[in-house]
């Protein structure tokens, strides 16, 4: 892991990320790359040509000094990192800047969203989920630490999601956890007998690593949703992270078919590191 990109809108929760950020940079030597996103459209469209542009040269400039004041924090001593303005609030473009610099890891802090807000609006995490073609690790509170020592995965055994899951496997060795499989059996036309499940879990860990050697520690809890089930599992056995694979659907996919990443995102206190399909 040599870059890390933490978006940064000078809440305690983007400082907890930012904490998290610097943890792992020292661990690994990596740079983080602070993003803050100014919408200047916003609040320059109503008025004339030219006091639109004095505008927006103080608004840059009264973020760039608050931005420098923000990032001047003693746990940052010793990691490089570099500062970046972005002029428009636009969440795809988090993941186009991830590109550019072949980011290894998306870092942000969430208090999550609730109710009709959740459905309507969503939180600005959701919407990096929904694009971010890196891993994306969610922070809702602070830590003092990056050791994150029992991970609890979850997965549908599905074919599409193997990518996603090797991407998981390979971040996940930085932190040299334990791994915990979860299979989250739903009493509808999906639900599987424990041969069915089995059978499931052989043939996609045969399919990943040519062995069915993580077979120990895959899990199966009968829930009544898939959100209920992982969220439970994990305070059951004490997991210190979640990671989960997200198909970041858009549009009315979304709003209709939803995103168990995004609920979990959305609902769990525990960290989440999410892997897009």
């Amino acid at each position: 892991m040599k870059k890390i990109i933490v978006p940064i809108d000078f809440s305690n929760h983007s400082e907890y990320a930012l904490k998290v950020a610097a943890l792992l940079a020292k661990k690994n030597k990596a740079t983080i790359y602070a993003l803050h996103m100014l919408d200047i459209n916003d609040v320059t469209l109503s008025e004339s040509t030219s006091y639109s542009k004095e505008k927006a040269v103080f608004l840059l400039k009264l973020a760039e000094k608050k931005f420098k004041k923000f990032l001047n924090k003693e746990y940052l001593e010793g990691v490089k990192v570099v500062p970046a303005i972005n002029h428009y609030k636009v969440f795809s473009q988090i993941n186009t800047i991830a590109k550019e610099i072949n980011a290894d890891l998306i870092i942000m802090g969430s208090h999550g969203a609730t109710g009709l807000k959740e459905f309507f609006v969503g939180s600005n995490t959701e919407k990096v989920i929904r694009y971010a073609t890196v891993p994306v690790l969610i922070i809702k509170n602070e830590l003092v630490d990056v050791n994150f020592g029992n991970i609890v995965f979850a997965t549908d055994f599905s074919e599409e999601s193997i990518p996603a899951f090797k991407k998981m496997i390979e971040t996940i060795k930085l932190f040299q956890a334990r791994l915990q499989i979860l299979y989250v059996n739903l009493p509808n036309e999906d639900f599987k007998t424990s041969t069915e499940m089995d059978t499931l879990a052989t043939n996609f860990l045969q399919k990943v690593d040519g062995n069915i050697d993580r077979l120990i520690n895959v899990n199966y809890v009968c829930e009544r949703s898939v959100e209920s089930g992982i969220l439970n599992f994990s305070n059951t056995i004490g997991a210190d992270l979640i990671a989960v694979i997200t198909h970041g659907r858009k549009g009315l996919s979304h709003i209709f078919a939803g995103s168990i990443a995004e609920d979990i995102g959305n609902h769990s206190t525990l960290p989440i590191i999410s892997f897009k399909i």
